[in-house]
Order: C-alpha cells, then structure tokens, then sequence
C-alpha cells in the first residue's frame, strides 16, 4: 500500500490566494467629502476667529479727537477709526457695519473716543451725534447800533480786525443765499453798504470764526428775523409800494427815534404820512447818522449838512438804513398806525415818550409843554 502510493504522482496542494480589491469609488468620494468638510471647517473657523479678533475691542487707552467731515462714507468712517486706533481693522468694521445696516446715521463732528470702547458704543455715539462741544465765545449788538458803532464794539471786545470787518461790509459779496441783502440798491450814495442788514442780538459764535463768518451770521439772521413777522407779510410790503431796503430805511428811522414800544407804530404813522403829501421828514436821526459821531445837541449848521442822509435838506427816503433796526420797528415800519398826525416832539420829563400832533400849530405848542416839562 506504501508502495503503491510512492509510485503516485506527487499531487501539489493548490493554496487560494487572497485577492486584495481596489477600494470602492463611493469610500473615496466620502473620504474626500471629509477631508473638504474638515479643510471647510478649518477655513470657516479661522476666517470666523480672524473676523472675531478684529471686532474685538482695542486695549484700553487715552481719549482721542476724531473729526467725522459732513458727507463722510461709512467705510471712509471706518478706516479713520483704525488710522486714530479705536478700532483693530476698519475694513472688518465696515462689512460689520454694513451687517448691521448702520453707518448711514453717522453725524459729523469732533468726537471724543477711546480704545477699548466696544463697537456697539462707537456706533451709538456716532448716531447720536454726541460730539465735543466747540469752544464758543458771545457778543451783544444792541438795537439801533450804526454799523460803526457795532465794528468798534467787536474790535473792542478782541473779536474782529476793525478795518477788515469795516471793508467787508463794504464789499459786493453776494454772501451765499442770504436773501435780505438782495435788495440793496447799487448806489454811490450809501454811506455803508450793509448798513441796517446786520441785525441785533446776542450771538454765540465757534472760537476763530471770521469777520467774514460774523457777518454772514448776523446777516441770515435777518433773514431768519423777518420770518418771524406776521403771515402774509410780503403782500403787504409789496401793496405798500416799498422794497425791504425801503421798509428796513423806515424802521431804522423809528429805532432811533422811539423808545417807547406802544410809539413805535404812531412814528411810523407820522413817518409814512409826510411822505404821502410830499413832505420832509426832518427826523434829527438823520443829521446824527450824517455827522458820523453823533452829538448830544445838534445845531442849526448841523441841520445844513451836505449829505443825502440830510432829511432837513432832501426829499423822501435817506439812501438806506441809518441803524440796525429791531424787530419790533421793522414790524411797525410794515403796519403804521392810522393817524393824522405829522408832527412829534420828545417829552423832557424823563419819559422818553412824545407828543403828537396834526397841526404845525397844535406841534408849536407841544414843543412849548416840552420844554415846561409838561
């Protein structure tokens, strides 16, 4: 048996062999998803801690003056944050901004901000306009100041060149959309152009505003002055036949001439009706604003003075304002009283009040109770 199986051929024993396969496309495909999930991942959240460490606050550091200029873009708003340091990155800021839809209500300004301020407290402030208040300074011009009279107060006071002011008044500058200067008659007879225009009140003025600056200022108040006057106001100039040059010449008359309110509008009345006849209105204003430096008591020489100012000498109207009239005298310059009367006198009792009258006679007799201090 032994040897019957010797004599077999040997029989080799075949062994299986282990095929190993190529990996299956949709193991790649997911092992590729993952890889960009994991490479997105890293991206977002390192954009995601870039963009959050540039939003962060800034280290806490001295107060700084950033000027917003009118008309500034948001993101011209955000890359000056970043020059002052009050911000990290302005172009960050200015994505941030435009995320939240603000940037839009940003008001100009001299702001005080300061490093370590968060983004939500740079935003409110500059919102709401929570600027530095600008150094101011105050002057007064009373009622019935010449315009000579007002250029020596402010010089004066420290607050402008006295010539400068004086030649800018004189100028032919359109000053801007001022509209009252508009009607000033081109005239070589006007004693100073924008005498009358320059209105009386208290100002508050920015530290280094300009002759220019203060006048332009108490020009648009004028303006803003007449539009304080009754409704329908501009009707009645234009009915009345009178410009706004003639109607603040007239209540310039009445500002040096009264004292008393309730007279203001009988003045008027008087001033009105001794132009209807013809008549002059020989008012002692005039004289004085001619002169230049007004006198306590004037003279029968004084009266002749050469000047178209010269009420005593001319017809009509002087050339233009001989003060700068209130509102109260422009408003009885616009409405007179209805009255006869052609003639008043001062009382000399210390009143400051006057007598009228119609009759050259009935005045005659008023100036004689004056004088008795009646």
């Amino acid at each position: 048996m032994a040897k019957e199986e010797e004599t077999r051929p040997d029989k080799k024993k075949k062994k299986r062999k282990k095929v190993v396969g190529k990996p299956r496309s949709w193991v790649i495909s997911l092992w590729v998803v993952a890889c960009l999930l994991l490479l997105m991942g890293l991206v977002a959240g390192g954009t995601g801690f870039y963009i959050w460490s540039k939003l962060k606050p800034m280290p806490s550091g001295a107060v700084k003056e950033v000027t917003i200029s009118k008309g500034m873009s948001a993101n011209s708003v955000s890359r000056l944050l970043e020059e002052n340091g009050i911000i990290r990155s302005g172009v960050i800021f200015g994505y941030y901004l435009k995320l939240k839809d603000e940037g839009s209500r940003f008001q100009a300004g001299v702001y005080e901000l300061k490093p370590g301020m968060d983004n939500s407290e740079i935003i409110a402030k500059l919102n709401g306009g929570d600027t530095i208040a600008a150094e101011t300074f105050r002057f007064t011009i009373p009622e019935g100041y010449t315009l000579l009279q007002i250029a020596d107060k402010l010089a004066a006071e420290g607050i402008v060149d006295r010539n400068k002011f004086l030649e800018l008044a004189e100028s032919k500058t359109a000053w801007g959309d001022v509209e009252a200067v508009r009607s000033i008659p081109e005239s070589d007879k006007l004693h100073k152009r924008l005498e009358g225009y320059l209105f009386p009140e208290t100002y508050e003025m920015k530290t280094g505003s300009t002759e220019q600056d203060i006048i332009l200022r108490m020009l648009k108040e004028t303006d803003r002055k007449l539009g304080l006057l009754p409704d329908g106001w501009q009707d009645t100039l234009e009915e009345s036949g009178r410009s706004i040059h003639e109607l603040l010449t007239i209540a310039s008359l009445i500002e040096r001439e009264v004292v008393v309110d309730e007279e203001r509008s009988l003045v008027s009345g008087v001033i009105y009706n001794r132009l209807k006849l013809p008549m002059r209105l020989q008012i002692d204003a005039t004289i004085q604003y001619a002169l230049d430096v007004p006198k306590q008591v004037l003279t029968h020489a004084d009266l002749k003075v050469d000047s178209p100012y010269n009420s005593y000498e001319n017809d009509g109207l002087p050339p233009g304002p001989i003060a700068s009239p209130s509102l109260a005298s422009i408003e009885a310059a616009l409405y007179p009283a209805e009255t006869d009367y052609l003639f008043y006198v001062t009382k000399k009792d210390g009143s400051q009040t006057h007598l009228f009258a119609k009759t050259f006679k009935e005045h005659q007799r008023n100036i004689e109770a004056s004088n008795n201090g009646q």
